[in-house]
């Protein structure tokens, strides 16, 4: 039965040989896994990869993670679960117009931001401030991977969606090792501007017609527009060739729109006096659990046993969502009120 189910797998290794770009990635071609295991019989090692990390804790506590604005009250803002899934389907939808490898693109989209801290990039300056030996959440996703999920075994991923996710916010395209991994780091800065400028109009601090008219004038006036102004550019510019870039004027209105987002809405006072709020929770964390490194549950117990706590207390604070941060915070700092109830029938 075995031998059957593995004719899928083989009909897909045969499919990327016959119809993938000869720049692309294959599943069969992969430079394998830190421990060595059995092959899937109907999976390609990519399609394991991605199934392993949408079924890991730290995919599902994305949803209540920060993407710009700070536990949003409406249901329609972006958080960073919705934005790793924008970043899955752009990157997808680059790696099929250059004939790439869909899965692997999909597989290194969808972890990686899995070591994002709670409220967002904020929470990233703050760790990176306090901790030692710095902090970065793609490392911080690599780590996660690699040493945290499956209770400290990791998801024994393969070598080539490990990569892409520590590079994904590598702006050279030669040092990224696949296409597929260039193709995720364009999705992510895509997405990003495209769905925090709709947020950043949702929330009232700009008006879609603030846009410069030199930027809308090139990328177009509408999310729609935009994502396929870059994927269209990506593919005039780079099909068959081996590296994955937009055109340059396209990639120059994008950078100017980033620098436009930068201004209006990532370093306003209203963002910035959020972000104060989070370092002083954040920082009263940290040095609680410096403190008291058997506090934090018994895998962070055991990191700073075998690495020391400032490594152990990072793991744990960039684990947590913005919710729960709050709630730790709260049960750490925050007194608790006593009930009393009356004496009956002395």
């Amino acid at each position: 039965m075995e031998d059957k189910l593995s004719c899928v797998r083989q009909r897909t290794c045969l499919h990327e040989r016959q119809f993938l770009s000869r720049h692309a990635a294959r599943s069969e071609d992969t430079r394998g896994r830190q421990r060595a295991e059995e092959p899937c019989a109907m999976r390609t090692e990519y399609q394991r990869d991605r199934d392993r990390i949408i079924y890991c804790k730290a995919f599902a506590r994305l949803k209540n993670k920060t993407q710009v604005f700070f536990s949003p009250e409406g249901d329609h803002y972006v958080t960073r679960l919705t934005h790793t899934l924008d970043v899955a389907q752009i990157a997808r939808s680059l790696a099929r117009a250059l004939a790439l490898n869909e899965d692997l693109a999909e597989a290194i989209a969808l972890g990686h931001d899995l070591g994002h801290t709670p409220f967002g990039h904020s929470g990233e300056r703050i760790l990176n401030k306090l901790s030692p030996v710095g902090f970065r959440h793609n490392e911080q996703s690599l780590r996660v991977v690699d040493v945290l999920e499956k209770e400290g075994a990791g998801l024994n991923l393969t070598f080539e969606v490990r990569e892409g996710i520590v590079n994904h916010n590598n702006k050279d395209s030669g040092g990224h090792a696949t296409l597929e991994g260039m193709c995720v780091h364009i999705a992510d800065r895509v997405a990003y501007i495209n769905h925090d400028l709709n947020d950043a109009i949702r929330a009232g601090l700009l008006r879609a017609e603030d846009v410069p008219q030199d930027i809308v004038a090139v990328l177009g006036s509408t999310s729609r527009e935009r994502i396929n102004t870059a994927v269209t550019s990506v593919w005039r510019n780079s099909a068959d060739k081996p590296f994955v870039e937009m055109e340059e004027d396209v990639k120059q209105a994008s950078e100017a729109l980033r620098s436009f987002m930068f201004e209006r809405v990532y370093r306003t006072r209203y963002a910035m006096g959020e972000e104060e709020k989070a370092e002083r929770m954040l920082s009263e964390m940290y040095a609680f659990f410096t403190r008291n490194p058997q506090k934090m549950p018994p895998l962070y117990c055991g990191i700073a046993q075998s690495e020391g706590a400032e490594r152990a207390v990072c793991d744990y604070i960039s684990s947590m969502t913005d919710r729960y941060a709050v709630y730790m915070f709260n049960s750490i700092f925050v007194p608790r009120g006593w009930t009393f109830f009356d004496e009956i029938d002395n």
